[in-house]
């Protein structure tokens, strides 16, 4: 699905990714993690085709990404929550929603219904203002609007952050939800090890612009977790 062969980038004279390298499988669903300032989000990021990389390559679904525009890359299939949701908040629930209706290439006009299955809170507040709605239903439209775009591969950039609990609990119940019952691909970074353990097949340690571990989340050691992420 989604293959990073020893990408590099840089802000000015800073080496962020190093030589990094990865791959996510078809229907699983992997996370990110790493202490602040490792390069997750930069990471995300040159996926997305927000960032630009100095070299190697990034590959989906077969074929060459590394350079297309972030629109080209929504239009392939690549769904994107970012860190702190980024929505529209003078516009309403469905004016977000309706934004990602131009990138399918199916043409689609209308509001997937599936949107408002997974997040009930967005139908009954649809013509309310984005900027509104709680934390945590700012969160639920974001993934929303990602996912109008009908994507193969939906990224996330820390999806509980500032959120309630029981928003997260829903969150997660989606995320597993597209994932296994619908085996949409799903690559998230996260900070809270319990909601990574228990929505994440696969894991991706990051220190210092590197992917320095990976195995299946059952195997996120202790050990590991002292290593890479304690402070």
């Amino acid at each position: 699905m989604l293959s990073i062969q020893t990408i590099n980038q840089f802000y000015g004279q800073s080496h962020i990714l190093r030589s990094l390298s990865l791959d996510l499988r078809s229907g699983s669903c992997g996370c990110l993690i790493g202490r602040n300032g490792v390069g997750k989000t930069t990471l995300l990021k040159s996926i997305t085709g927000l960032l630009p990389i100095r070299d190697g390559q990034i590959q989906f679904n077969g074929s060459d990404i590394s350079k297309l525009s972030t629109e080209a890359r929504a239009r392939a299939g690549i769904g994107y929550v970012p860190q702190g949701r980024d929505i529209f908040p003078l516009l309403t629930v469905e004016e977000n929603l309706k934004i990602s209706l131009g990138a399918r290439p199916d043409k689609l006009r209308h509001i997937p219904s599936l949107i408002y299955e997974l997040f009930p809170v967005l139908q009954s507040m649809k013509h309310r203002r984005g900027g509104d709605l709680s934390g945590g239903q700012q969160q639920q439209l974001a993934i929303g609007r990602a996912l109008v775009l009908d994507p193969k591969l939906l990224i996330l950039d820390e999806p509980t952050e500032g959120i309630q609990p029981n928003v997260v609990r829903d969150i997660g119940d989606v995320i597993r939800r597209l994932n296994r019952d619908f085996g949409l691909t799903v690559l998230l970074v996260e900070q809270k090890l319990p909601f990574a353990r228990r929505v994440a097949d696969d894991f991706f340690m990051m220190e210092k612009g590197e992917i320095v571990a990976t195995g299946a989340i059952d195997q996120l050691s202790d050990a590991l977790v002292r290593q890479y992420l304690s402070v």
